[in-house]
């Protein structure tokens, strides 16, 4: 599913996603890949991400797996190597 961080306290370790379906999913700092932990999330950034749902001991909906959409890696900067002598 797709949806983005309503918000994220790294401190706490916990936050929510605001899911396409308009539903809010709990997401703990386990549910994030150990690379993207350290990464700096913060609220109002308005991050996408992609995750799964799955029910928590508790019974509420919770996102595991995780993954946050790096705006940067879809833009090609390929363009500064162009060479136009003629």
């Amino acid at each position: 599913m797709d949806g983005k961080i309503k918000w994220y306290k790294q401190e706490k370790g916990y936050g929510f996603i605001a899911g396409e379906d308009g539903k809010d999913y709990f997401v703990h700092h386990s549910a994030l890949p150990e690379e993207q932990k350290e990464k700096d999330i913060r609220e109002n950034d308005n991050i996408e991400v992609t995750f799964e749902v799955k029910t928590g001991r508790d019974g509420r909906l919770q996102a595991t797996n995780v993954v946050l959409m790096d705006k940067n890696s879809s833009s090609d900067d390929d363009s500064s190597d162009d060479d136009d002598e003629e």
